[in-house]
């Protein structure tokens, strides 16, 4: 029986998930764990622990070619721990594997007499730790920020598109006062943006310390050595040529702390309340008819209702942005919390975090397939606030409480309120008012698309 995705990330959304699936999928963990293991193994070979041999040049070329793994290399890791290969029994223990493998791979070179240097006085969640932090930051530096960074570029663009294009704002969804499309818009680009910055300098922990943080076995087997340091270097080294670094965590468990999980999830949630907010603004327009819609040639909208073009996109986004979201919030109260010193019901959820990031992409990949297709109706918008005049009564009671009106607000309450206001009726107010002709004059001048305070500057981005 062939296999069946049990998720749609791997089924229907797993062509648009190729960039995160190769920096958090896993083989992308597999290969975060070599690197780590490799890269202790260096660190302690230049201590000049007794016995221990420096690194020849070859040598540092053999380590860095063993980390650039192959399809056959992941399978070999998977057979060491689930069914063993050769003498090797099956490990049941994905890290030891991950140590069995390299053995394997450097039997026969010089680096044999080097074996006891693998996997030296580390626990399997000083490796997993590690590597879960490079997994995390690569997901967000090579997936998500490159088509985040492309969505505020749309917003933008569009805000200021669109930056005097009038619309009638709602609140508690009855008319307003006018707005533009542009500076609605801007008001997403602009909250998006400052998550964004906020993204950017997020710094994965990690830990690297032994069995309960202390660096226990460490101590014993080598007391004269700088083990903190010597950690900070395994971290400074995994860093090289990374924008988004990871870092070290001296006070732990078992496990690191990983608040910094939590601020990244956080930040990531905010992200998609922020798209989800915008997402259902955007259904509005086009159920109102404010935004179109271009139709694409054979695609269906309704199995029954052929003249249905629906916002499928932004509805998609919506969907999966709550998904990401409700993941994002368990995982940040589920992983910084473990049992004394460590237990193991973290394990299976740290698996799962790749979840709650392929949700998040496959909603942002939808906003931006929605935003190429969508065209805001600039003549539609100036008709529907046409039909509603008595969005000026704002502009009208201010005016006349600045030429010393005391009742001017109870005057507009008492004349539109749940009232149908047209053109000729709100002239006919003006005039019936007992104030000087000059004021008058500057009442009826008044008009609804002009009354837009500075949301076309705002939209534009002047409001430094």
């Amino acid at each position: 029986m062939l296999h069946s995705p049990l998720s749609p990330l791997d089924g229907r959304y797993a062509a648009k998930l190729t960039a995160l699936s190769e920096v958090m999928g896993e083989n992308a963990l597999l290969s975060a764990r070599v690197r780590a293991e490799v890269t202790w193994l260096a660190v302690l070979c230049g201590l000049k622990l007794p016995g221990i041999k420096k690194l020849t040049t070859a040598e540092q070329k053999i380590l860095t070619q063993v980390c650039d793994l192959v399809e056959k290399d992941f399978d070999l890791i998977r057979q060491l721990e689930t069914t063993g290969y050769k003498n090797i029994p099956a490990t049941r223990h994905d890290v030891k594997a991950v140590e069995y493998f390299l053995r394997l791979k450097l039997e026969k070179t010089s680096l044999k007499d080097r074996f006891p240097l693998l996997h030296f006085a580390l626990t399997s969640e000083d490796i997993n730790s590690v590597s879960y932090a490079l997994l995390l930051t690569d997901g967000i530096e090579k997936a998500l920020l490159p088509t985040l960074e492309q969505l505020q570029k749309e917003l933008l663009r569009l805000a200021k598109k669109e930056a005097r294009s009038v619309l009638l704002a709602r609140t508690h969804g009855q008319p307003a006062v006018p707005t533009t499309f542009g500076k609605e818009i801007r008001v997403f680009e602009t909250r998006l943006a400052r998550q964004i910055e906020l993204l950017k300098k997020q710094q994965v922990s990690c830990k690297f310390s032994g069995a309960v943080g202390n660096f226990n076995a460490h101590a014993a087997a080598y007391p004269n050595i700088n083990w903190i340091r010597t950690a900070k270097q395994v971290i400074s080294t995994l860093n090289k040529n990374r924008k988004l670094k990871i870092r070290f965590s001296p006070v732990t468990t078992q496990v690191d702390n990983r608040d910094s999980y939590a601020e990244l999830f956080d930040n990531l949630r905010r992200i998609n309340v922020i798209l989800m907010d915008m997402s259902r603004d955007l259904w509005q327009y086009i159920s109102a008819g404010l935004v179109k819609q271009q139709t694409v040639k054979g695609e269906v909208g309704s199995s029954t209702m052929p003249q249905k073009v629906n916002p499928i996109d932004f509805e998609n986004a919506e969907g999966n942005l709550q998904l990401s979201s409700a993941l994002l919030d368990f995982l940040s109260n589920k992983l910084p919390v473990s049992r004394l010193q460590r237990d193991l019901s973290d394990s299976t959820v740290l698996r799962n975090i790749p979840v709650a990031f392929g949700h998040a992409l496959a909603a942002y990949q939808s906003l931006l397939k929605g935003f190429s297709k969508i065209a805001f109706d600039r003549q539609v918008a100036r008709e529907e606030l046409q039909r509603h005049p008595e969005v000026l009564a704002e502009a009208i009671q201010t005016i006349l409480r600045a030429h010393g009106c005391t009742n001017a607000y109870e005057l507009l309450r008492d004349f539109t309120r749940g009232r149908h206001i047209t053109a000729a009726v709100l002239t006919d107010f003006i005039d019936g008012l007992n104030v000087p002709a000059s004021v008058k004059m500057q009442l009826h001048i008044l008009e609804a698309e002009k009354y837009l305070g500075l949301a076309p500057t705002l939209a534009e981005g002047k409001y430094d």
